[in-house]
Order: structure tokens, then C-alpha cells, then sequence
């Protein structure tokens, strides 16, 4: 349940690329992420079966515990008085009342669904369906290759870790995201920023997409 900038990022692109062959990291944002609460927020998050090295696609869920149910219930109790939750929450409860053994398959169903809410076009794919055999900043460059893309949107922290002249080589032109949060009213008072994306659909229905679009510089 990605966070606003994510989305952002997808809006902007023609392609969009889930980058899910590479190591996943237990306890960042891969397998939870954060819903307003009436005192401030809470996590969600995906119990999974943590192996030093495992890819995010090969991630499996740890369905020992009843994780759906706590899920479900954060969402109802938190998200009742919501203006769009009676359009929004039988979403969820379908997505509940499936059987789940992997991460990534959960995440981009919930990806996938965001997106045609909130009404973004762009075509979306998994690098693990590309054959990509390079690393770190070599593998991006390359997916952009395989894709014949002349643009890269890297988030603000790619700063700190691309290797630039591997784009530069490539005739890739890098653009680095600069999102500014905006402010929308949530279901209780106050704002707290850098929630999942599903509590501006719950909050904001139809005008989620305006309002995504609203933080770029």
C-alpha cells in the first residue's frame, strides 16, 4: 500500500517498473506501510518468512498469524467515517478474504487496483519478467534500454547511490523526483503526511489523482 509519492512517480512515467527481482528488506516499506488513526498512525504490515538474500518476488507470507483480519479490522474501525469508504472498502474485503502466500503477488494486486482508481494510465511490469542479468545502477540502466526509454524517473534519494555516468553512457536522461506532500483533509483532525496511499482514496475518492499530482515542484 504504497505512500503518495510512489503514485506520483507512476503517473509521471509511460512505463512504470516493479522492480521485484532484487533483495528484499525486512521491516522498510516492502511489506507495510502506515493509516491514520484517531491519535496519530499505526502500521500495517505483511508478516513474511525473512531468508538473508531472498528476492521480494520469492518473499513468502507468514500466514501463522491472522495478519488479514488485523488488517481488515484497522481499516473498518479507522476508516468508517470516511466519505468514500462505502465505495472503497468492499475492495478490501475481497482482497482479505483471499488466500495469500506471496508478498509481491498481494502488493501489486493492491498496486495494480490504486492505479485504476485513482485513474493513472501508464503501462506497469515486473523486472522479473525482463531477463535483466546486471546490478545496482547497471540494472536500471538496462531496463531502460530493454524499454528504449530516453528518461529515467529516479526518486530524491537516488542521488545518494546512482552511478549517473552509467545513464550518461546509455544516452539516458536521469530526472530526479522532487515531491512536496500536500495537505488534504483526513478522516480525523490534523495531518499527518507520508500515510498509504488508501487513506487519500478513502478520504478523497475521485479527486485522489489532482491531488497526488499537486505535490510536484
Amino acid at each position: 500500500m504504497p505512500w503518495l509519492g510512489y503514485f506520483d512517480k507512476m503517473d509521471r512515467a509511460d512505463v512504470f517498473v516493479v522492480l521485484d527481482d532484487v533483495q528484499f528488506k525486512k521491516n522498510e516499506w516492502q511489506n507495510r506501510n502506515r493509516i491514520r488513526t484517531a491519535d496519530s498512525w499505526q502500521w500495517m504490515t505483511v508478516p513474511v518468512i525473512h531468508h538473508f538474500g531472498q528476492t521480494i518476488s520469492s518473499a513468502a507470507i507468514d500466514n501463522h498469524s491472522n495478519w488479514k483480519k488485523k488488517h481488515l479490522k484497522a481499516l473498518e474501525s479507522n476508516y468508517a467515517r470516511a466519505c468514500f469508504y462505502d465505495e472503497h472498502m468492499p475492495f478490501f474485503r475481497e482482497i482479505y478474504s483471499r488466500e495469500w502466500t506471496s508478498l509481491c503477488e498481494l502488493n501489486c494486486c493492491i498496486i495494480d487496483r490504486i492505479k485504476a482508481l485513482v485513474g493513472i494510465t501508464a503501462d506497469t511490469l515486473r523486472s522479473s519478467s525482463m531477463e535483466i542479468t546486471g546490478s545496482s545502477t547497471r540494472r536500471l540502466a538496462d531496463i531502460c534500454l530493454a524499454l528504449e526509454a530516453d528518461t529515467y524517473i529516479s526518486g530524491a534519494g537516488g542521488r545518494d547511490y546512482l552511478d549517473l555516468s552509467l545513464f550518461e553512457e546509455a544516452g539516458i536522461k536521469v530526472e530526479f523526483q522532487e515531491y512536496r506532500h500536500p495537505v488534504y483533509e483526513q478522516v480525523f483532525e490534523g495531518f499527518f503526511p507520508y500515510m498509504s496511499a488508501v487513506d487519500l482514496l478513502f478520504c478523497k475518492g475521485p479527486e485522489s489523482l489532482e491531488i497526488i499530482r499537486s505535490g510536484r515542484k
